[in-house]
């Protein structure tokens, strides 16, 4: 029985060519040690200085400094200026607002990111602490951390293997070994099999040795090893996050505009203050300053990055209760934009388990005599993943079969041969104890079991083992001979064929649901895997995934342009015979491409993929290298976390661009219009107006976390320059009312000029507030509601600023109170204004979407071609035609 070891050999039948890790070179002059006798200390010493310790480098991150970063960025600056200047003017309250909300922000986003550690300290952790080995002449324990090249080591079963490691072929003291070793390196390479490695094979650092027992030679140790490739990978895996970019480029553009018109009207009333009074004296550049540091302040969104925090992570929070654990609380966000998920076959879209497959049933027996002979001719106490299996299969399933002492009620084994490599089979010799009867039974390659039965013709079985062979399937038959009686002492024996299974690594019962679920959500799923290509298309069938499988080998090719690469990694359902630069390889060239990348994985082969992917998720059961490189950490077991996870990404998302539209409008209509009435009235409002705004407005947006949305069908993203014109727009439609009210109170109803400061504060802190609830959705607001604490709050705020005004008690004797009747008509006018400017915003994305009707919220691309034309005459792969029925292939262009 063939086993698929893609990292070393290849089975006759693959007309694949094999992937081969060779050892350099330079290293072979190490490799002469002696078995018997093994390195001395001298050697053991003048190594180490050479080649160092066998650990992975560490790189751990400074806490400090990690806070500190926090306090970076354009919003971040500017309010750390404006701390500065409001404490060399005095202003000690928008100290303490400024400083609080600075603390705040950094504090949440640190409490989230601690308790990711660097992923190369778990990495380390997966190796073996100790291992046997000769030293000396010697057979002592050795540290796994001072092994090195040269060392020759005792590999045996249930061993970690602690480094890169080539077989000798012999045992720990020179005897010859039957049999090879069997290695699980799932969790390295992604194949679901335990492979054969014998002589001069190489066994990879923290793979399991599963059977067998060898002595081997220490070929690689530390950062030079197979896994300590991955680590390396992950260490280059720092792309800044794309929600940080999104950030600053909302906030560089209204930091900007605001310091812009700011810094206009700073140097205008400094002017104007001297040809005043003939002089400017530090008294007034203060007092000066100080208004142009309220006028920023209440201008720029110093809460952007809190209220973006806050809902980020109560996002977080909603995901927790659904054991989904956000360790980048920037993923919450960034999830909701992934248009393409590569997910790792092995643990992740099967259950990493041999288990038996539909059989097919000779006429005349049923599946419970299948798996009755088979467990008959199975040997009891070895760990060969296919025997386990089978006798797995058989206590799971059959009546007669409950326990592990492999005895079977109304059966005795009378004798038993184990797998012979010759044969091709094990035998067993069985008492009916019913009948006192005797029969034998066998187990093996299914053509050698059909060979038993001489001259009968068993075509339909040969068509049966000929399309498992196709499918990658591992097939084994079942026969036994007619019974006996025990009196019987002929040696003839009549065989009759029971049937043939197959042997596979089956999908998790949830993992086609989820695929589909993806699917309707925009989202086109990829497999990789490290198994042959025949074994990743008969599970991607399984999977309704689609048969397109690449062979990674392509990714690499020399002779392919990193374009054609690109697109064919669009075009196909998934890949084979993958290793971790291939994993890493994928997620860049889609990335490449333009589209958001999620990568699922368990092992420590996925790490550096998802590492390198926008967001990287580990499923239940994963390595401690695959939870630390991920964002994200699934606690139950399948993919179907992943759904809940989209869904609520994508109302974060909604409540994260519904608050940045109102922030942006808010901000360019308070600028816009103090700009141009500060330059044409010489009017300036109360101080105490200008905090309250930015208290009580900004406050009040922080419970947009808990609104109500409409989620997704397909991936978000940010349509900066929609949401800028958009925002611009409403910004100037209310400036126009704001310019209305000022004119109208102060030259039609002749208000004293305390009142009309408080006019100009009721109407700019409800006017523009209450647009929030028109910029929350893309719809008419009438068409989804927000909910009862969202709205509470905001309406709540503005009833603070209502008394306020009524009565004017804020503290400023300038300030005068303008009754319930005129506020009530200044709010009422303002309700009138957000439903005006929500048919404006219709407006607006209706003229944008005809003139823009090819934006993708996947890619920002136009066709190229007609869809029509993406017809061939073959079938297309599954991802080919989600692209087709999602727009996708367009040509790429900037925000």
């Amino acid at each position: 029985m063939h086993e698929s070891i893609p990292l070393t050999t290849q089975t006759h039948e693959s007309k694949e060519d094999p992937w081969t890790d060779r050892l350099p070179r330079e290293i072979e002059h190490y490799l002469n040690t002696d078995p018997a006798y093994g390195l001395s200390t001298t050697e053991v010493n003048e190594r180490l200085a050479a080649f160092g310790k066998n650990e992975l480098q560490e790189k751990k991150r400074n806490k400090l400094k990690h806070f500190l970063s926090f306090f970076t960025g354009a919003i971040a600056y500017l309010m750390e200026i404006s701390i500065i200047l409001t404490a060399v003017t005095s202003d000690w309250v928008d100290f303490g607002i400024i400083l609080g909300m600075l603390f705040i922000n950094a504090l949440i986003g640190y409490s989230e990111e601690a308790k990711a550690e660097s992923a190369i300290d778990a990495l380390k952790n997966t190796l073996a602490l100790q291992t046997r080995g000769w030293r000396d002449g010697q057979l002592r324990e050795i540290p796994a951390s001072e092994l090195v090249i040269g060392d020759i080591i005792v590999i045996r079963l249930g061993d970690i293997v602690p480094a890169d490691v080539k077989l000798l072929g012999i045992g720990a003291t020179g005897e010859e070994v039957e049999g090879d070793l069997q290695i699980d390196q799932s969790s390295l390479t992604g194949e679901s099999l335990p492979v054969r490695k014998r002589k001069d094979d190489l066994v990879y650092s923290s793979s399991i040795v599963k059977q067998g027992q060898q002595l081997g030679i220490v070929c690689r140790t530390g950062s030079d090893t197979f896994i300590g490739k991955a680590a390396n990978l992950i260490s280059i895996s720092t792309d800044a996050g794309h929600f940080q970019k999104v950030v600053n480029y909302i906030g560089n553009f209204l930091i900007a505009l605001s310091v812009f018109l700011v810094i206009i009207i700073f140097v205008y009333d400094l002017v104007e203050t001297k040809i005043r009074t003939g002089v400017v004296t530090l008294g007034d550049l203060l007092e000066t300053l100080k208004e142009m540091v309220l006028l920023t302040i209440a201008a720029i969104p110093v809460g952007l990055p809190t209220v973006m925090s806050v809902t980020m992570a109560l996002g977080a929070k909603q995901l927790a209760k659904k054991q989904v654990i956000v360790k980048r609380l920037t993923a919450v966000e960034e999830l909701a934009s992934v248009s393409i998920l590569c997910s790792d076959k092995t643990g992740t879209l099967t259950l990493n388990e041999l288990t038996f497959d539909e059989p097919f049933l000779s006429s005349g027996y049923s599946k419970e005599d299948l798996l009755l002979y088979a467990y008959l001719s199975s040997e009891p106490a070895t760990h060969d993943p296919i025997e386990f299996a089978v006798r797995n299969a058989a206590q799971q399933q059959h009546p007669f079969i409950t326990s592990d002492s492999h005895q079977v009620m109304g059966y005795k084994v009378i004798s038993f041969k184990p797998f012979d490599p010759v044969e091709k089979m094990s035998r067993a010799k069985i008492l009916n104890k019913n009948d006192q009867t005797f029969f034998k039974v066998a187990k093996g390659a299914p053509q050698v079991i059909i060979d038993l039965m001489k001259d009968q013709h068993h075509l339909k079985a040969e068509q049966v083992v000929t399309d498992f062979a196709n499918r990658g399937l591992r097939a084994l038959g079942v026969a036994r001979t007619v019974p006996k009686s025990i009196l019987d002492e002929s040696d003839t024996d009549e065989w009759e064929l029971v049937g043939i299974f197959s042997l596979i690594d089956p999908p998790r019962h949830d993992s086609a649901t989820t695929i589909q679920e993806c699917h309707e959500y925009g989202l086109s799923v990829k497999m990789l895997t490290g198994d042959q290509t025949i074994i990743a298309k008969e599970v991607a069938n399984r999977l309704y995934l689609g048969d397109d499988i690449l062979d990674a080998n392509v990714l690499v090719d020399p002779s392919k342009s990193e374009t054609e690469v690109a697109e064919k990694c669009l075009e196909v359902d998934g890949f084979a015979r993958v290793i971790p630069e291939h994993k890493y390889r994928v997620v860049e060239l889609l990335q490449s491409k333009g589209y958001f990348v999620a990568m699922t994985g368990d092992g420590v082969n996925d790490a550096p993929a998802l590492k390198k992917a926008n967001v990287g998720i580990a499923v239940h059961g994963s390595t401690d290298a695959a939870r630390t490189a991920a964002d994200i950490v699934l606690l139950a077991p399948g993919l179907s976390a992943i759904i809940d996870g989209i869904k609520t990404s994508r109302a974060i998302f909604q409540r994260l661009q519904s608050y940045a539209l109102y922030r942006i409008a808010s901000t360019i209509h308070f600028l816009l219009f103090f700009f141009v009435i500060t330059l044409a009235e010489d009017w300036k409002m109360p101080p105490i107006f200008l905090i309250l705004i930015s208290v009580l407005n900004d406050a009040a947006t922080m419970i947009m976390a808990v609104d109500n949305v409409t989620i997704s069908k397909e991936p978000n993203v940010w349509r900066l320059r929609r949401l800028l014109l958009l925002a611009t727009v409403l910004a100037a439609f209310l400036s126009l009312f704001s310019f209305a009210h000022f004119y109208i109170f102060r030259d039609v109803l002749l208000v004293t000029p305390g009142q009309l400061s408080t006019v100009m504060y009721l109407h700019i802190s409800c006017a523009p507030h209450f647009i929030i609830f028109s910029t929350r959705t893309e719809s008419f607001c009438w068409e989804s509601l927000p909910s009862w604490p969202f709205t509470l709050v905001v309406l709540g705020t503005q009833v603070i600023a209502l008394i306020l005004s009524v009565y004017g008690v804020v503290g400023d004797a300038n300030v005068e109170g303008i009754g319930w009747i005129t506020a009530i008509v200044i709010v009422a006018i303002a309700l009138v204004t957000f439903l005006l400017v929500d048919l404006v915003k219709m407006l607006v994305l209706y003229l944008w979407n005809k003139k823009n009707p090819y934006h993708s919220p996947i890619v920002k691309r136009k066709p190229t071609i007609q869809l029509p034309t993406l017809r061939s005459p073959h079938s297309p792969s599954r991802a080919h035609k989600f692209q087709q029925d999602h727009h996708l292939q367009w040509e790429t262009r900037a925000y």
